[in-house]
């Protein structure tokens, strides 16, 4: 069952938002369970457990471009929608990697349009996962949560949208889990997703959270055989 998110300080447009995404939602025969909030700071309280978020921009207290840049410190991988009654802060939108930008009044099949393809999107993720241990307890983690593996001897960093796993494992027995899977060794100390790999030179990987992964000088040309492979798998344009 998907989970949304509807914000907006305005009680009845939030209200209305909420029962057309509901209709829409129906006639598609995808269940869904939506909650509605009238401030950003109610949102982010409750962040990690919505799949997309409907956030208006212009609202009272903290408006929804300061609560974007606080959604994505803490859930990179979340689908944020866009509502507004401007078009005033369309390239600002593109810093907090907004799926969309929907202008107030909201049509109803721009609306449903917008829906499909976030939907589309939640269903693509990766639903693949390693079982990690960790004081004699076991923890499932999905690859697609991972940004980076951050390896220092036998102690490996889990880097994601929900901050660092650690735990203990032997590299090559972790390399051999990952095969095939888009991950790649770029440097003795990291294995990265390529996944979220948003650029790259001979020295160092960025990720889309922008940090920067340091690519060993003789893994280069192989990381590069590796990122085109994951770029053409996806979809990308080359």
């Amino acid at each position: 069952m998907l989970s949304i998110a509807v914000c907006d300080d305005e009680v009845i447009e939030c209200c209305n938002m909420a029962k057309r995404i509901k209709v829409i939602m129906e006639e598609m025969k995808i269940p869904c369970m939506i909650r509605q909030f009238q401030s950003g700071r109610e949102l982010l309280q409750a962040l990690g457990s919505f799949d997309i978020v409907f956030l208006d921009i212009i609202m009272k207290d903290l408006d929804g471009m300061k609560t974007a840049r606080v959604f994505r410190k803490q859930t990179f991988d979340k689908i944020l929608i866009f509502v507004s009654s401007s078009r005033e802060y369309v390239f600002e939108a593109y810093d907090v990697e907004a799926f969309q930008y929907l202008l107030k009044p909201v049509d109803d099949r721009k609306l449903k349009r917008v829906l499909q393809k976030a939907v589309l999107k939640t269903e693509s993720r990766s639903q693949e996962f390693i079982i990690v241990s960790r004081e004699r307890q076991k923890k499932k983690i999905f690859l697609d949560d991972i940004y980076y593996f951050e390896i220092r001897g036998r102690v490996v960093d889990v880097h994601g949208p929900e901050g660092i796993f650690t735990y203990y494992e032997q590299i090559g027995e972790l390399e051999d889990k990952l095969r095939d899977k888009d991950f790649f060794r770029c440097h003795k100390s990291y294995l990265i997703n390529l996944k979220y790999v948003d650029g790259y030179n001979r020295q160092e990987a960025v990720l889309e959270n922008g940090e920067k992964i340091v690519i060993a000088k003789r893994r280069y040309d192989r990381f590069v055989q590796e990122m085109l492979a994951v770029m053409r798998k996806n979809g990308g344009i080359l």
